[in-house]
């Protein structure tokens, strides 16, 4: 797991772990990046699971009620399947488009 900061916001690559460790780390790092918004890049992976996507359910819900933005990008997923309550795209330019757009409402008080 790879952490890297651009401004507020945090992406965290994932390498060589499941997801199912990743998400375990997650949670034992997010003091480190609470206060940011979060792209969680599994473009590295060779195939992602709606099995997968909602491991991350639960650290997403809880960032998002925090008022930040957690996004996962994967093009190895079928993004029709993704459920609402996580955001989902294929690329890292979505990823910030999003995250901008969250910041916006949220500015906007929505």
């Amino acid at each position: 797991m790879i952490f890297d900061k651009d401004d507020n916001i945090t992406i965290i690559i994932q390498e060589k772990s499941t997801i199912v460790e990743l998400v375990k780390k997650l949670y034992a790092t997010y003091p480190k990046f609470k206060n940011d918004n979060v792209i969680v890049n599994l473009s590295v992976m060779n195939k992602v699971t709606l099995q997968d996507i909602v491991e991350f359910l639960e650290i997403s819900n809880q960032h998002r009620h925090a008022k930040h933005s957690f996004v996962i990008v994967t093009d190895k997923a079928n993004l029709n399947e993704m459920p609402d309550e996580i955001v989902v795209v294929p690329t890292l330019k979505e990823a910030y488009d999003i995250i901008e757009m969250e910041e916006m409402e949220r500015d906007l008080g929505f």
